[in-house]
């Protein structure tokens, strides 16, 4: 199979972080400077995609939701490749190893008819689904898993499932959508999402223990 390559996704507000978090520093880097070192190690390219009164030299201007700031982000991926691997700037303990996992898991031969492959975590916790602040049903763990990027596709499928500009939390639910087939692979707990300060200080540590 032909190149793969990467769009780095780092054009958000961060709203609930209190500011855009894919620019704060992370030990001598900024945060998106790992996520973008880690796509690199692993692709034959990296599209990284920056707010639009962020840009910098080689980037490209996000959208206004995640996934319109992954459509321009496509845009700039050559006609060449043929895996496309997406990555959030917010998940900066990703590892390249993640990165070839998920690359693998859409050259391997059973997993052919793959269009998507995705790094996954159990879940620990119980989980019950609630209307307002009453529990109506506690669903089956054993049933459920927690989502990470990188997430890896076939070039042509991604195109696919963004034609018509849908939206989506994440671009797998996009190949989902259009009956695609997305497969999982073992992801990585300490490759979890920056959402609050205190997640940048556990950050910190745990890059500090590489």
């Amino acid at each position: 199979m032909g190149q793969v390559w990467a769009i780095v996704v780092a054009a958000g507000a961060g709203t609930r972080f209190g500011g855009p978090k894919q620019f704060e520093p992370l030990l001598g880097r900024r945060v998106l400077d790992w996520s973008v070192a880690a796509a690199a190690a692993s692709c034959d390219g990296v599209v990284v995609v920056l707010p639009p009164d962020r840009l910098e030299p080689g980037t490209q201007p996000g959208g206004t939701t995640r996934s319109a700031s992954v459509r321009a982000g496509l845009a700039a991926v050559p006609d060449s490749a043929e895996i496309v691997v997406v990555h959030d700037a917010a998940r900066p303990l990703a590892r390249p190893e993640l990165f070839e996992r998920v690359v693998a898991a859409i050259r391997a031969s059973a997993s052919a008819s793959a269009d998507a492959a995705i790094a996954v975590v159990p879940v620990a916790d119980t989980i019950k689904r609630v209307r307002g602040d009453r529990v109506t049903e506690t669903l089956d763990r054993a049933e459920l898993v927690m989502v990470q990027t990188p997430q890896a596709f076939r070039a042509d499928a991604l195109r696919k499932a963004h034609a018509g500009e849908p939206e989506a939390t994440d671009d797998a639910a996009l190949i989902e959508a259009m009956g695609g087939t997305v497969v999982t692979v073992p992801g990585d707990r300490r490759n979890f999402k920056l959402t609050t300060p205190d997640d940048l200080l556990l950050a910190s540590v745990l890059l500090a223990q590489r």
